[in-house]
């Protein structure tokens, strides 16, 4: 028998990267506090970030990629947890179209999340301890201010792209939307401007399932040396639900059985689409903290910019940035309506936009998945707004 302590479990390795990431990170101190929207403030407190590419000489050939709900600063490398992938290599790379051989690519881990940018597992200076839910709640503009930060560490002054989906798309409109003189393109995917009643009911079933694990200690679970893994692991099973179309489930899984020839007549997992489920949720609490799932749902419910703006067209008022929308035929978690509303929104300012459906059975998910046209649409869009920008070929220092 294999020694069962000659490598780390996952769940150590997810522990040891709250804090102190194997990625890059960015720390500010007591005097560079992280004020945010509740009107608490952060300090010290940190972000964690990859980096990908050369920074030319002017800083005009950044991107910056906002990664999703349950995503993290690997856009495109591996992941130290899980050993995977990173999460986006099909768009980021050398030769892909958002291309590293030409730009310098920028992902870093949303405050609230878990992989080092500083979360409710993260350590509070001030007891010792895990912040847990004595963290201040974050919200979508609180993790923009923070990658804003990150960004003049750079000197960079213009971004010339932001890049996401999901939440990754709120926060690249909150960008546009706050910093209009420092993003020249946006690029906001199966996103929407506000988030849903239909949205924040899903995400307040995971919330509650957490809530409600014995495990969970009111969210001292750190504390307790305790997991509410079997909470976690139904809010992401219910979460991943959302993320297919009844097409990709029934193309996948159909009514058929799982290793076995006829129904049990009880509730093991008679079905594929039942085991999928429970791999997906007993897969996913190893690399995450049940808190952080707390945090950043909570941030994607508070997002609305029309309600923050006054109107929605009244958040891109004057905007010059370039807009390319995105949507998914089969995404209904984030439909094609809400990509149209903002559309409509960006046109009533006056605003460079572009706007594409693409026609996919792979639901939300599909903004991570191989899917053509994506690709060639944001190759175009990012290489004729490059030609716009004028951006010279890398060679200048960081």
């Amino acid at each position: 028998m294999a020694d069962e302590t000659s490598a780390p479990t996952l769940h150590a390795l997810s522990i040891a990267e709250v804090d102190r990431p194997s990625s890059q990170l960015a720390k500010f101190g007591v005097d560079d506090p992280l004020h945010l929207d509740s009107g608490k403030s952060i300090a010290p407190w940190q972000i964690a970030y990859e980096t990908y590419g050369e920074l030319n000489a002017d800083k005009s050939n950044a991107v910056l990629i906002c990664h999703a709900l349950t995503g993290d600063q690997y856009v495109a490398s591996n992941n130290p947890v899980t050993g995977k992938p990173g999460w986006w290599e099909r768009m980021v790379g050398p030769g892909r179209p958002i291309d590293t051989d030409k730009y310098f690519v920028l992902c870093a881990n949303v405050l609230g999340g878990c992989l080092g940018t500083t979360g409710p597992a993260s350590i509070n200076p001030a007891t010792g301890k895990a912040y847990a839910v004595s963290m201040p709640v974050v919200t979508i503009r609180d993790m923009v201010r923070a990658q804003a930060k990150l960004v003049d560490r750079f000197g960079i002054d213009t971004l010339f792209a932001v890049v996401g989906g999901s939440m990754g798309g709120m926060q690249v409109l909150q960008w546009a939307a706050s910093y209009p003189e420092r993003v020249f393109a946006a690029v906001p995917i199966a996103t929407g401007a506000r988030h849903s009643s239909q949205n924040i009911a899903f995400h307040e079933v995971g919330r509650q399932a957490i809530m409600a694990d014995p495990d969970w200690c009111e969210g001292a679970y750190i504390a307790e040396d305790k997991r509410p893994l079997k909470g976690l692991a139904v809010a992401r099973m219910a979460a991943h639900i959302t993320y297919m179309s009844d097409s990709s489930l029934h193309q996948k899984f159909g009514r058929n059985l799982q290793d076995r020839e006829d129904l049990t007549f009880g509730f093991d997992a008679d079905f594929q689409i039942e085991s999928y489920l429970r791999h997906q949720g007993m897969t996913f609490v190893d690399r995450f903290d049940a808190n952080s799932y707390l945090y950043v749902t909570r941030a994607m419910d508070y997002f609305d910019l029309a309600a923050e703006f006054g109107s929605l067209p009244l958040a891109f008022t004057g905007t010059t940035t370039r807009f390319c929308v995105m949507s998914f035929t089969s995404d209904w978690l984030f439909p094609t309506s809400e990509s149209r509303n903002i559309v409509k929104a960006l046109n009533a300012a006056a605003a460079n936009v572009s706007f594409v459906e693409v026609d996919s059975d792979r639901g939300h998910d599909a903004f991570l998945l191989d899917v053509p046209e994506m690709f060639s649409t944001i190759r175009g869009f990012i290489t004729g707004a490059a030609r716009a920008r004028g951006i010279p070929a890398p060679g200048g220092a960081n």
